[in-house]
């Protein structure tokens, strides 16, 4: 299970708000944040992963803190067993989609399971400049879930494609989250995207929750 409250003062644009989020999101569910830009959702994702440090709060994972404002306790993104998913896929352009995945994770038999997993055994050996938008963002979700992560964060992931593409990857990155049970946090401006393919909804605007559930600790 996730577990989360998150508070910390945001600057966007010319005006500051603070950002205070609660909530617990059961282990295998898809939770949606949305809202409108600049209302936290970003900045909560980050906060999960370890490169944004709350002011105050906690992050719990599997019973893991992440992070413990009262106690003082950080933990930096690469110690914690989350996979990040970037809407322009950060792929290492240099290296093919195996070598993008073994960079992650040297281990050959986990690499060839997710390429089978995300559809891209075929395209193994190819080069992030050869393969498509929607061959990119699945090779980016490989890469993030071969360290095997425990939290799987996905910032706008289908942002950048064309409206049939981000149809057909919503259904992969659905199958692909099913499949391996992981639990994921999904940020995202598209309503519709979210209710197709979450299982919890998490609503901001102002950095304040106007829809969710509360986390106690």
């Amino acid at each position: 299970m996730l577990r989360f409250y998150v508070k910390t003062r945001l600057d966007a644009g010319n005006r500051s708000f603070e950002l205070e989020v609660e909530y617990a999101l059961t282990a295998g569910s898809l939770l949606g944040v949305r809202g409108p830009s600049g209302s936290g959702k970003t900045t909560l994702l980050r906060c999960l992963a370890g490169l944004h440090r709350p002011d105050e709060g906690m992050i719990e994972q599997d019973g893991a803190i992440w992070f413990d404002g009262a106690k003082r306790i950080f933990v930096p993104p690469q110690r914690r067993s989350a996979g990040l998913v970037f809407q322009d896929y950060a792929l290492f352009p240099h290296m093919t989609v195996l070598g993008n995945i073994l960079y992650a994770n040297a281990d050959r038999v986990r690499a060839r399971e997710l390429l089978e997993i995300t559809h891209l055994t075929r395209e193994a050996n190819q080069f992030p400049g050869e393969l498509s938008g929607g061959q990119k963002q699945r090779a980016a979700l490989a890469r993030a879930l071969a360290r095997r992560p425990s939290l799987l964060l996905l910032d706008e992931p289908l942002s950048a494609l064309d409206e049939d593409l981000r149809d057909s990857l919503a259904t992969e990155i659905s199958r692909i989250q099913r499949e391996t049970g992981i639990t994921a946090v999904l940020v995202s401006h598209s309503r519709s995207e979210i209710e197709r393919l979450c299982t919890e909804v998490l609503e901001l605007n102002d950095g304040r929750m106007e829809a969710g559930n509360s986390a106690l600790f």
